[in-house]
């Protein structure tokens, strides 16, 4: 049997509130292994962060400890050390040494006035015997171990200076500097871009292997769970409602809440339906329950689960051995498995896609920012954000713009938009030429193109009620007759998104970010609009509101024939809403064609990288649904120093030396898909002669 190094009994961690005493963890029972990954898994405000925070008993001025174990063993405590019952001089000794963790955000939980090397010689100052030189020499090793280039260098920067992957990188090395024997990861890659993501979760493996460390994931994110995890627990409103081995959890997720996760993923097989959705809010945990937790949000509910508390129990079955679930149901057996949904068939997208009419054409759009420098301000050279994209998005049509942190794709949505200036290129909205109009006839024209922003709640006034947010548009643009008839538009707007018409009196802050997201929308939809630029609209959203956000967003684009911009790095939405998609690497399209074919067989190597980098749900029991990863060497270049030839060529795994002469034109391959790639002029060519 697999050594227990954690044991965590009957944990409850309270936070007192103005609404009284909150039960963030509310009798957590969790066994840690050794050389195991243990992933818990659930929505924002399940109690999945407060649980670790518990663990190292680094809890916010508001919240205590009110009951609990969390047993420590090792080779010397047999019978475990309790952290609970530790004076905090001596917690302090545990906290890094013994147990390690690595926060979700690295920009905030890296100190900013020290530098790399300070923060990493810190830790093992604390917590090893080494002194002097030797301490450097270890700190140098640990930025190279975590794959840092140029570790010697990087000692002596400060946080701000590094990209987000290298951020992380660095609170790798801190955690793992005095070899703990648990690494507590919360959200490790949650900010990163799959690439990056892909390098630090092998990095985490890696590492996990040659220590026999006993890691505790904390995600939201399935497809992550599926290539980490050896065991899977769920929580949802503060308790454990299910626990698992990985690949059985997979098979045949058994509370009626993880079923509901997997039905809301989006998937290529359900293209053509609704996602699944749960109904409802998490219930509030200042108030005693009466029964299940799940039971006002649950479509398998009955009588005795509004009336008796569930206990966690073992399946009642052979083949579900080891497996504990939290629910009435399963004291009779295990569920059974999903039925496997094979992809809807998508021929003919194409053909669809050139008989709609085009209503924005990009032809050349250039955005270049200047760099200034000295006294005067003198302009040393150019960030090219955007640097020469063409595209094309037809009405009722969603094309998908995909690719990683700063290679543009926000910049080229607000350039199309005219909310950035373009610095070349032109943009052709509905037969009009933009650059070439007034400011008055462009601001006529700004009723027919909106945004929907990344971050609902920075994007909404916070001064404002929904109502107010809603009619300022309309009057600035002049929707509506009078004040009466934008009232009664605005009542159906509220009911298009799904919000209740009492909710024009409130004010952003008092609604989840889902429905703040639903103000956002229906604020860009208050002006009649033909075209959105969806800027990662659903990044910040649990599996399951984001399933009501994108089933909004088809709906309505079926119903009024809305075409949609869809920013995002998210493949699976991509797979699920896109019809066409575009690529972007350093400010240039390198891949553009209808989803299906290019997510299926893609064609440029960065777009094979990217895609192999996505962290995949299995598709059918026993299906991994996993491609080969192909591991990208370095980071992004700066766009300011772009290197020469084709951008991606540094990192990429087939390059040439005729790649760093000059960047390739785009290649027309079958049904209108194109590709800048040498690989495929050199393949047109030899098949042509």
């Amino acid at each position: 049997m697999i050594e227990s190094v954690l044991q965590v009994s009957g944990l409850k961690t309270s936070l007192d509130t103005p609404r009284g005493e909150l039960r963030a963890v509310d009798g957590v029972d969790i066994e840690l292994r050794k050389g195991e990954c243990f992933a818990l898994v659930g929505e924002s405000g399940s109690g999945k962060s407060m649980t670790a925070l518990s663990l190292m008993r680094l809890l916010p001025e508001t919240g205590r400890i009110a009951d609990g174990r969390v047993l420590l063993r090792g080779p010397d405590l047999l019978a475990g050390q309790d952290l609970l019952a530790l004076p905090e001089a001596a917690m302090r000794a545990v906290r890094g040494r013994r147990v390690a963790m690595i926060f979700q955000e690295p920009a905030t939980a890296l100190n900013p006035v020290l530098t790399v090397g300070r923060q990493v010689t810190e830790v093992l100052e604390r917590h090893t015997q080494l002194a002097g030189e030797a301490v450097r020499k270890r700190a140098l090793e640990l930025l190279d171990a975590v794959g840092i280039p140029d570790a010697g260098r990087r000692c002596e920067e400060y946080p701000f200076q590094l990209s987000g992957g290298l951020k992380q990188r660095v609170m790798i090395a801190c955690a793992l500097a005095a070899e703990p024997e648990i690494l507590i990861a919360d959200e490790p890659t949650t900010a990163l871009d799959v690439t990056i993501q892909a390098q630090i979760l092998d990095l985490l493996a890696k590492l996990q292997a040659e220590r026999e460390m006993a890691i505790l994931l904390i995600t939201h994110d399935l497809g992550i769970v599926a290539r980490m995890a050896q065991r899977v627990a769920v929580m949802y409103a503060g308790e454990i409602v299910e626990v698992a081995e990985r690949d059985a959890f997979f098979a045949a997720p058994q509370h009626p809440y993880a079923q509901k996760l997997f039905e809301a993923l989006p998937a290529p097989q359900k293209r053509g339906a609704e996602l699944s959705v749960i109904a409802g809010q998490v219930p509030p945990l200042t108030a005693p329950f009466a029964g299940c937790r799940f039971v006002e949000r649950c479509d398998l509910a009955f009588k005795r689960c509004h009336e008796e508390l569930p206990r966690l129990i073992a399946i009642p079955a052979d083949v579900m051995a080891g497996r504990l679930v939290r629910c009435h149901l399963r004291e009779q057996g295990p569920a059974p498995a999903p039925r496997h949904v094979p992809p809807m068939a998508t021929e003919g997208t194409v053909i669809a896609a050139e008989r709609s009419p085009a209503i924005v054409s990009v032809e050349s759009l250039k955005v270049h920012f200047p760099i200034r420098k000295g006294v005067f301000k003198r302009t040393v050279g150019q960030v090219r954000a955007v640097d020469g994209v063409s595209l094309t998005i037809r009405q009722g049509r969603t094309l998908a713009l995909v690719g990683e942190s700063g290679c543009g794709k926000t910049t080229a949505g607000k350039a199309l938009l005219r909310l950035i200036l373009p610095t070349e290129g032109r943009v052709v909205f509905a037969g009009r030429d933009l650059s070439s109009l007034s400011r008055r006839a462009l601001r006529e024209s700004r009723g027919a193109m909106q945004i929907i922003f990344q971050d609902p709640y920075a994007s909404l006034n916070p001064r404002m009620r929904t109502a107010d947010i809603l009619a300022e548009g309309m009057r600035s643009l002049g929707v509506g007759r009078d004040e009466k008839d934008r009232a009664r538009r605005m009542a159906q707007l509220l009911a298009q998104v799904g919000l209740p018409l009492e909710a024009l009196q409130r004010y952003p802050h008092e609604f989840s970010g889902g429905q703040r997201q639903r103000i956002a929308i229906a604020r860009a939809l208050a002006v009649e609009p033909k075209l959105i630029v969806c800027d990662e609209p659903t990044s910040a959203l649990d599996v399951s509101v984001q399933a009501q956000i994108l089933n909004l967003l088809k709906s309505l684009q079926e119903r009024l024939g809305i075409a949609y911009l869809f920013i995002t790095h998210n493949i699976s939405i991509v797979e699920y809403l896109a019809h066409e998609v575009a690529v972007m690497y350093l400010g240039r399209i390198v891949e553009h064609g209808a989803a299906d074919e290019v997510l299926a067989n893609p064609k440029h190597p960065y777009t094979e990288a990217l895609l192999s980098a996505v962290p995949a749900v299995p598709a059918a029991p026993g299906v991994d649904g996993q491609r080969e990863i192909i591991r990208l060497s370095g980071e992004l270049p700066s766009p300011a120093q772009p290197p020469p030839g084709c951008h991606f060529h540094p990192r990429c795994p087939k390059a040439m030396s005729e790649c760093a002469q000059a960047y390739p034109a785009a290649v027309a391959l079958e049904r209108g898909r194109t590709v800048s790639c040498v690989l495929y002029r050199a393949s047109k060519a030899a098949s042509s002669s």
